[in-house]
This record gives structure tokens, C-alpha cells and sequence, in this order.
């Protein structure tokens, strides 16, 4: 019975997503106040400044980046790939994928500049902001494929696409609670990623605290696993991972646009066991 009622929560949450609008979430969620590279208290600029403290702080490394349920969004590889000489982007919206492969090609109908986020990755790298061509390239150069993927199969991914070992880090920002009907289906989800992760390589993963819902285009309404602090160290606990670090940010009143009704986001980096 429980077996069914997971089935039909996450029939449910796909069927949400047939609805899904690349351009409206981009234009929600990753221009200003939520982007903006001026204020020290905007949610974008602390999401990248946690991802390249993670990926330059030494211990993460290998051959092998996965993002898992990328969206239409590259910000959270923009570090990873001065690391890893192979990253994959994945998700299950072929629309994201197309939006995705829009900017790896270089063919233009983007629905966001990522320019603005390529300079301010730079600047935290050291580097001058007009480096951000340089880094572009080297992305393009690195993404070698953009794949579909489904969290709640216990094998995410075609069991061909990973060497036999696993990747050797997977990133992951705003995709499972936003995909889960429920907290067992959360931590299943984390689980399942696991499994293309080899044992001792890291999980980041960036998500939400204390959301019901957002908003996946004009009238979507998508909802969302509520997940505190706790529970997220639960899950990981439980899915065999080991917490090295998590950071909380609160959102400014000025952030809480309508929506979503987030209160606030977490870092993790964590270690599978």
C-alpha cells in the first residue's frame, strides 16, 4: 500500500511539471534582488561564494562532476568546472535540457545572460571579471553531456553513461525537496543519487528550508517537502553520507518576492560513506 501511495505521489509531482516554464523560473528566481552581485545579502551571490569555498578548499577533486537535476541553470558548476575535466548536467525536463544546450552550443535564444554570474565566479577565483570568456570556454569544453534523469529510480542514470565506480562528486541545488511528494521520498531520492557517487567522493547539495511551494512558470504552482535543518541531516545520515559541513542562509524580507514561500536555504557538503 505504502508502494503505491509513493507511486502516485511521484506520478503526481511530474505530472506538476509538464507545466514547467524555463523563462518564467530563471526570471523568478535569478535576476535581482535574488541576483544581485552588489548586495552581500543576496541569495545568489552566497549560493556561489559556498560553491567555490567547497570546490577550492582542496579535498574535493577527481575526474568526474555530476549535477543532479541541473534545471535550467549552470551557476552551480561555474566552480566545479575549473576542478573536474568532465562535467554531466541531468535532468528529467527535456524543456530544461534544450534550455541547457541553448548556451553549450552557442546558438543564442537563451532565456538568461549568464555573463553577470561567469564575472562574479571570476572575481571570487582572483581572477578580473573581463576573464569570464575564458571561463565560458572552458565550461563549454567540459560539460560533455546534458542527460536525462529520473531521482526516484533507484538507478538515476542509463547504468552505462558513469564509470563503474561512480562519479567522483555529484552537486545538486533545489531538485529533490522540489521533486519529492513527501520526506521518505526526499531521502529515498538522496539515496538513489548515492549510488553514482564512489564511496568516499562528495555530495553539495544546496536546497530549500521551510517551503511549501514555488512557482514554475505564471499559475504553476509547484509544491515542495517543507524541510528543516534536521531533517536534512536525517536524510543524509540515513542515505549513508557523512556531514562535513552545513550553512544556513535567512532570507531578507526584500527576497520573499511571491514566489515561493521559502524562509530560508542550506548548504551541505557531505561525504559518502
Amino acid at each position: 500500500m505504502e508502494d503505491k501511495r509513493t507511486e502516485t505521489g511521484v506520478a503526481a509531482m511530474a505530472a506538476c511539471y509538464q507545466r514547467f516554464d524555463p523563462a518564467a523560473y530563471l526570471q523568478y528566481n535569478y535576476t535581482p534582488p535574488r541576483a544581485d552581485f552588489e548586495r552581500k545579502d543576496s541569495i545568489v551571490p552566497w549560493k556561489l561564494a559556498c560553491l567555490h569555498r567547497a570546490f577550492t578548499e582542496g579535498d574535493v577533486s577527481g575526474e568526474l562532476l555530476v549535477d543532479i537535476g541541473s534545471g535550467p541553470t549552470l551557476y552551480q558548476v561555474l566552480s566545479g568546472c575549473e576542478v573536474f575535466n568532465q562535467v554531466l548536467l541531468t535532468d528529467f525536463l527535456e524543456v530544461n535540457r534544450e534550455e541547457l544546450r541553448h548556451w553549450l552550443q552557442g546558438e543564442g535564444g537563451c532565456s538568461l545572460d549568464w555573463t553577470p554570474y561567469l564575472q562574479h565566479v571570476c572575481k571570487l577565483e582572483g581572477r578580473r571579471p573581463s576573464a569570464w570568456t575564458e571561463k565560458a570556454a572552458k565550461l563549454r569544453q567540459v560539460i560533455t553531456d546534458i542527460l536525462p534523469i529520473d531521482v526516484h529510480r533507484p538507478q538515476p542514470l542509463d547504468s552505462d553513461v558513469l564509470p563503474s565506480d561512480g562519479a567522483d562528486c555529484l552537486v545538486s541545488c533545489f531538485c529533490l525537496e522540489s521533486v519529492s511528494p513527501d520526506l521518505p521520498a526526499f531521502t529515498r531520492a538522496l539515496g538513489h543519487i548515492g549510488r553514482l557517487l564512489r564511496p568516499g567522493g562528495h555530495l553539495l547539495l544546496i536546497g530549500a528550508l521551510g517551503e511549501s511551494y514555488y512557482f514554475g512558470g505564471p499559475g504553476v504552482k509547484i509544491p515542495v517537502v517543507p524541510l528543516s535543518e534536521a531533517q536534512v541531516c536525517a536524510s543524509l545520515s540515513e542515505s549513508g553520507y557523512t556531514l562535513i559541513r552545513l550553512e544556513v542562509y535567512t532570507l531578507p524580507q526584500d527576497m520573499r518576492v511571491g514566489v515561493d514561500d521559502v524562509s530560508g536555504v542550506f548548504f551541505v557538503k557531505a561525504r559518502k560513506d
